[in-house]
Order: C-alpha cells, then sequence, then structure tokens
C-alpha cells in the first residue's frame, strides 16, 4: 500500500535501526535517522548473521555485498573443556542453504554496519542525522512531533507519523518517552578480542567456528577472513558490570581451571592485551510501544548472546514492522500489531539463548550426560531443535497480521 506521505523517525543508525529505514524507504516513507555518534559507528566485533535475518537482508538487496565481506562457516567444532578433538561439528555451510535457502555467515558488525549505511544513502527518503545529543519525541493526535539537539548546538524539529526508538540496551526511548525499565545486568562478561588469522591456525579451524566450553565460562572463535582477523570471545562470570575503566582494561580474568585447557588458554594469550569488555544486560519491558511511540531490538528485548540471534531479532523485528508502518491506518496500530506478533517468539528465544549459558557452562559430572546427548544428536542436531527458528519468514509473518 502506498506510505500517503508518511514520515518515521528512528533513534539509532545501528543494524536493527537502518534496516528499517531501508525497509520503509522501499515503500516509499520518509525516514529521518538520528543517531548520536558523528559517523557510521558500531561497537564489538564479530557478528553472526543465521538464515532467518539473512534472508531478510538478501530481500534488501544487500546479498552481494554481504558475502564479499563475510565467511560461511562450513560447521561449528564444540569441544568440551580439555578436549583435543571436537566432540561433534555441527553442520551448517551448504547443509544451511539446502535446508533453509540461505546460508549462514559471520562478519565484522562494522562491515555488516557500513553495507547497510551505504544502502541507505542510495534513497533520497532517507535522512541520517549524526551527532544527534539529545532529542524528545510526544504523540500528538495521530503523529508525534520530535526534536533534536546536535552535538553542534543546532536544534532541529519536525512532525511525523512514528517514532521508533532503536537506540539500544541503555534506550532512551524506553526509559525516558515510554517510562519504561532499566536494563538488568545478566552477572556476565563478554571479553571480546580481534587477532591475527593466521596465528590462529594451530587453534581453530580456518574455515569453522569454535565453541570452547568449560566450567562457568566459555569461548567462542571464528575467522573473518575479510579482515584477515579471528574474533575471539570470552564469557565469564561477573558479580558486578565493568566500570568505563574496566571496560577498557587490557586483559580477562578467567578462572585459573580455564587456563588448563591448551586451546583455551592459547587463544587467551594470543588476544594479549587487546581485550575489550563487554557487561551483558537484558531488558524486560512489558510493552514495546505508547501511543506513536515504539522500540525494537534490543531497546525492546535485549537477551543474552548464547544463541547469537540479538542482532536478528532486531532484524526481524524491522521486517515485521515497516510494512506495518507504512499501511496501518496509524501508528498506535501498526505497533500494537507488530508487539503482538513478535513477543512471543522473541522470549522463546531469549529462554533458550539462557538456557544455552547454562548448558555451556556446566561443571563435572553434569558435562558427562551433556557431552553424550551432544556426541548422539550428531552434526544436525541444532537443525531439528531450531529448525522453527532459522526458516522463519519474517515477512510472511508481517504479511499474516494485516
Amino acid at each position: 500500500m502506498p506510505a500517503n506521505g508518511r514520515t518515521v523517525y528512528i533513534a539509532g543508525a545501528g543494524i536493527a535501526g537502518l534496516t528499517l529505514a531501508l525497509g520503509l524507504a522501499k515503500f516509499g516513507v520518509s525516514v529521518v535517522v538520528l543517531e548520536r555518534n558523528t559517523a557510521p559507528s558500531v561497537f564489538g566485533a564479530g557478528l553472526q548473521i543465521s538464515p532467518n535475518a539473512r534472508r531478510i537482508l538478501d530481500r534488501l538487496g544487500l546479498g552481494e555485498a554481504i558475502a564479499a565481506r563475510s565467511l560461511e562457516p562450513e560447521g561449528i567444532d564444540v569441544y568440551p573443556f580439555g578436549h583435543d578433538k571436537p566432540l561433534v561439528t555441527l553442520e551448517l555451510g551448504e547443509a544451511s542453504r539446502a535446508r533453509y535457502a540461505s546460508p549462514y555467515a559471520v562478519m565484522h558488525r562494522a562491515d555488516l554496519a557500513e553495507v547497510l549505511h551505504a544502502a541507505c544513502r542510495r534513497f533520497a527518503n532517507i535522512e541520517i542525522v549524526f551527532g544527534v545529543a539529545d532529542f524528545t519525541a510526544e504523540t500528538q493526535g495521530a503523529g508525534i512531533l520530535a526534536s533534536a539537539r546536535e552535538l553542534a548546538a543546532i536544534g532541529r524539529s519536525g512532525e511525523g507519523f512514528a517514532f521508533v526508538g532503536a537506540d539500544g540496551v541503555h534506550s532512551p526511548t524506553r526509559r525516558r518517552i515510554l517510562n519504561g525499565p532499566d536494563a538488568r545486568y545478566a552477572g556476565r562478561l563478554a571479553w571480546r578480542a580481534l587477532v591475527p588469522l593466521e596465528a590462529t591456525k594451530d587453534m581453530i579451524a580456518p574455515d569453522r567456528t569454535s565453541l570452547l566450553l568449560g566450567p562457568s565460562h566459555h569461548l567462542v572463535a571464528y575467522p573473518l577472513p575479510h579482515r584477515g582477523l579471528a574474533n575471539v570471545v570470552l564469557f565469564s562470570p561477573a558479580r558486578h558490570p565493568a566500570t568505563d575503566a574496566e571496560s577498557r582494561a587490557t586483559h580477562p580474568d578467567p578462572p585459573r581451571s580455564a587456563l588448563r585447557d591448551p586451546r583455551f588458554a592459547g587463544l587467551v594469550e594470543l588476544a594479549g592485551d587487546s581485550w575489550t569488555a563487554w557487561p551483558l544486560y537484558t531488558v524486560a519491558a512489558d510493552t514495546w510501544h505508547g501511543g506513536n511511540v515504539g522500540l525494537i531490538g534490543d531497546a525492546a528485548h535485549a537477551m543474552l548472546p548464547f544463541q547469537a540471534q540479538g542482532a536478528a531479532m532486531g532484524i526481524e523485528d524491522a521486517a515485521v514492522l515497516a510494512p506495518l508502518l507504512a499501511s496501518a491506518p496509524d501508528a498506535h496500530t501498526a505497533f500494537a500489531r507488530y508487539e503482538a506478533a513478535r513477543k512471543h517468539r522473541v522470549a522463546r528465544v531469549a529462554r533458550i539463548s539462557k538456557a544455552n549459558g547454562a548448558i555451556f557452562h556446566m561443571r563435572w559430572p553434569f558435562t558427562l550426560a551433556r557431552n553424550a546427548a551432544m556426541r548422539l544428536g550428531g552434526p544436525q542436531a541444532h537443525f531439528r531443535r531450531l529448525d522453527w527458528l532459522y526458516g522463519y519468514d519474517a515477512e510472511r509473518d508481517a504479511a499474516s497480521t494485516d
């Protein structure tokens, strides 16, 4: 349906926000994106794009650009604590394409952000305002009044159809405009580092993701050939979130027992002093909208990253919400339909992500049963368990809400 001259404001030029901007622009909606950074910037390192998210990005015309900057791993090598060889290699690669008609890829977050930003620049009806120091949005009748103050002390305001907070786990839109909850610290830190790919050749496979399990911790590593790097992330418990100073600390403090695993110890040592701490938070918002203001991605439902679905859920959100904002009679109706379509699925993914964390961090003797189950499940166990997740078509779900 035609967009009828609608303008949608989006807070946040991250992955969810720019995916939504592209989706709206293709329906003819005018989009204004408000971003606090002064240039495209995404904190973090690696990113996993599962088939449920990749098919959305491909339909936005981004498939070729993503393929040029990503790797389709052939599988996931799962190493229980102290094992020299994988307990099982979970199939991806061609097996993913055959089962879901869409690949499973890994890439650098900044590369995906650049691909999205470049695509947005090709649309005359998308404006991205960088360097926004603060913003407000107020429902007024059938629309909203948005105002923003830029770092250069320039102010602007405008009327629109809707305002969408895609502004992350500590979303000002959720907390200030919708009076929603603060994010909750999950008691864990993710230590992230990028290391030279060549240096990892005796530690991880060059064409697969590696998952190293351990008592109270685990580590994920995978190649980023486009950059000549490998992404390494160590997850471990921490009673308090990292302060700004701690986030800039140079080295994690893994459990001493973890260093008895040569592969784990080698990867930790290889990263040297290049680590950055990332405190893990979750968001449990009772509602994702109020009036003509709504939330997507981490702003609405930040979850633990142990199913690697945080970005994918934001991409799915955008695919469902874009056609609703373009066609619904009013923004409140669009947000209500979107929330009804998404909330159960997102909650299910969040539960699985949390459960995975407990499974990954098991201690002996519980690991005996876990390892036996993984071995018996075989190389396609994750497909059988996650068909409902990877095979999901967000655009089909969006159409069913009309």
